[in-house]
């Protein structure tokens, strides 16, 4: 029984921190990601346009990885930040 009621506790402490967990700004680009390669999807099958097609749907990458750099970008500074030894 402890065991069961210990691993309640850590699941109501992960609950709770995922609420006060802030959405992060891959949120809404990730949404664009996936509209962009449905609409990139639209355009090549069903308006039969081969050059716009794929042109669209290469920007759900270029999406991601712009926010995986600033991401990176700003975990670098705070590390860089946090591990002063002045």
């Amino acid at each position: 029984m402890t065991l069961r009621s210990e691993t309640a506790d850590a699941d109501d402490d992960v609950a709770e921190t995922l609420e006060k967990t802030p959405p992060s700004s891959g949120d809404p680009v990730t949404v664009a990601a996936a509209l962009s390669v449905m609409y990139s999807w639209y355009l090549f099958y069903l308006k039969e346009d081969r050059r716009a097609g794929p042109f669209v749907g290469l920007w759900a990458p270029t999406l991601l990885g712009a926010v995986a750099y600033f991401q990176q970008k700003g975990l670098y500074a705070t590390l860089e930040n946090g591990l002063t030894f002045a």
